[in-house]
């Protein structure tokens, strides 16, 4: 994905409102052996493309003057009630060094799972997004969690996920990804029923 942004020499927040007003957003470059450098963005060029999921957890080709560099987005800050983004930040990215990026989790096949088709039980998504270590090509928009074979009363963790090759989970722990269960009224209904069973027994 490519964002072109424009050089920003004026700091300060009065420099910033200015910018804000003019339709522009105050961002800055940093990381990599380069100095930091302020630049500025469109704002409704950068305020649809953080809607996009690929936008945050992509290389993005950032064009100042003409120059393209590969960044990553690493913040930003979003208006307390306007539809307004105050600031962003990006990191310089070396194609020869690993980097940590959170890359969201996309959940496949839970239609077809023993926990729904047989079931109808209920898949929780215990995490949406995982924190990963590759190197800039290796870098996926997203990780695939299926769900094919979740049963109830069973989990999937992170050892179960296929993660593409050159990418390893920054965790070191078995975290749990998802896990099936049966609805709590149904279970109250089910448990009902032997209850009263029990009852007319005696």
């Amino acid at each position: 994905m490519k964002v072109i942004a424009f050089p920003r020499k004026e700091q300060g927040t009065g420099a910033s409102r200015r910018l804000r007003n003019a339709g522009q957003t105050p961002a800055i470059v940093y990381g990599g052996t380069a100095a930091p450098l302020n630049i500025a963005l469109d704002h409704n060029a950068l305020y649809h493309a953080l809607k996009k999921e690929a936008f945050h957890s992509s290389i993005l080709d950032l064009e100042i003057d003409g120059k393209v560099e590969q960044v990553l987005l690493r913040d930003f800050q979003v208006h307390a009630y306007k539809q307004l983004v105050l600031h962003v930040d990006f990191q310089r990215v070396d194609a020869s060094q690993k980097i940590h990026v959170k890359v969201p989790l996309h959940f496949a096949n839970a239609e077809v799972s023993p926990a729904v088709k047989l079931s109808s039980g209920i898949i929780s998504h215990v995490m949406t997004e995982l924190d990963i270590s590759c190197l800039p090509k290796d870098l996926p928009e997203f990780v695939s969690v299926d769900l094919s074979k979740l049963e109830v009363g069973h989990s999937i963790h992170l050892a179960d996920l296929k993660l593409p090759n050159g990418v390893t989970a920054v965790s070191q722990e078995n975290l749990t990804v998802a896990t099936a269960s049966v609805p709590a009224g149904k279970v109250e209904a089910e448990g009902a029923a032997p209850a009263a069973g029990e009852a007319e027994a005696k």
